[in-house]
């Protein structure tokens, strides 16, 4: 199997993860009655699961280099602490498909204006017209798959 369909393999299954941490995360919200709480809690398991991850694949070492990465690498925690609390506070009270809904969609954005960009220095990929009408394509799509 080459390299990119063990990565399209490896992403569809994160996706396939996605709304699943969505609705188990929004479950433990309503049942301990507290959405920050879970999420505190989906942050523990997270972590102790990314330590034992570093620890079996002998990568622990990587972490002395953290503390002089520039600041706004950090911000990732940051973006993850605000979608999971948001989804585990909106799912509930919105739909779980209608809050995926717009999660892909400000994923289609983000991740079209990071490609035409090389921010943080990824891969620069220009947005021509067809992959501007492959992207309205998808984005019609997500909606017409919550619809009826």
């Amino acid at each position: 199997m080459g390299d990119g369909i063990r990565h399209a393999a490896l992403m569809f299954a994160a996706g396939m993860g996605v709304p699943l941490l969505a609705a188990l995360n929004a479950a433990l919200g309503q049942r301990i009655g507290s959405p920050i709480a879970a999420g505190a809690v989906m942050f523990a398991v997270a972590f102790a699961t990314a330590v034992v991850v570093l620890v079996v694949t002998g990568q622990g070492a990587a972490l002395a280099k953290a503390p002089g990465q520039p600041p706004v690498l950090f911000l990732a925690g940051g973006l993850m602490v605000f979608y999971l609390l948001s989804i585990t506070f909106v799912a509930p009270r919105f739909g779980l498909g209608n809050a995926i809904l717009f999660v892909l969609l400000g994923q289609i954005v983000s991740s079209t204006v990071i490609d035409a960009t090389g921010l943080m220095g990824l891969a620069a990929r220009p947005v021509s017209g067809t992959r501007m009408l492959g992207l309205a394509v998808m984005a019609a799509g997500i909606v017409l798959s919550q619809r009826g």
